[in-house]
């Protein structure tokens, strides 16, 4: 159980994620209104130092007690019921730059190598300009492989890609020809120009 003054900050912290400036986390809200999976916010709040003990019962108690009814939960999908910063989340299309990176693990890599990247339960892609943001996405789930995506080629093939803020780009897919396993003395590399930068 949270105390009154816990429960407090982490609605704060939960509406700032919902309505106002969920790009800064890395997270992406479904355009129609304004959801995501509960498995994602909880994972944008667990990454933060100061809740990384947080569960999605936590969560819960935050939607229950709010006094305003903030939130909605339905199907496993989180939402503000109001007061969002945008009235609809829409990305609009954007030229992305030549090379973006899709950070992942070891065991689904032979199926992207086979299909491609596909949203699974999200609603688009994630991709990042630097490798920072991919090697957090896919060390949370075990050994971490960093992609790197050819988007010219990808674009060739129809993919349209969109710019979501702070570095993070989404794409409704990548097809498998445009994915390539970056090798680990390019991410040292990569990592060291982006520090000089």
């Amino acid at each position: 159980m949270l105390t009154p003054a816990q429960e407090k900050s982490l609605s704060k912290f939960m509406t700032k994620l919902l309505r106002h400036t969920p790009e800064h986390y890395g997270v992406v809200l479904d355009p129609e209104d304004g959801s995501c999976p509960i498995s994602v916010l909880l994972e944008a709040v667990q990454a933060q130092p100061k809740w990384s003990w947080v569960k999605q019962e936590h969560i819960e108690q935050v939607v229950r007690h709010s006094d305003k009814q903030r939130f909605a939960i339905e199907g496993g999908r989180i939402r503000a019921r109001y007061g969002h910063s945008h009235d609809k989340v829409q990305y609009a299309p954007a030229e992305p730059p030549s090379i973006l990176y899709h950070g992942t693990n070891k065991k689904a890599l032979p199926s992207i190598l086979k299909q491609g990247l596909i949203p699974m339960s999200r609603q688009y892609v994630h991709l990042s300009e630097g490798t920072h943001f991919a090697t957090l996405a896919g060390s949370r789930r075990g050994e971490s492989v960093i992609l790197q995506v050819d988007t010219p080629s990808a674009k060739q093939s129809g993919v349209t890609f969109y710019y979501a803020g702070n570095e993070v780009w989404l794409a409704d897919r990548v097809p498998p020809g445009c994915c390539s396993v970056m090798e680990p003395e390019e991410k040292a590399h990569s990592n060291h120009e982006s520090s000089n930068r």
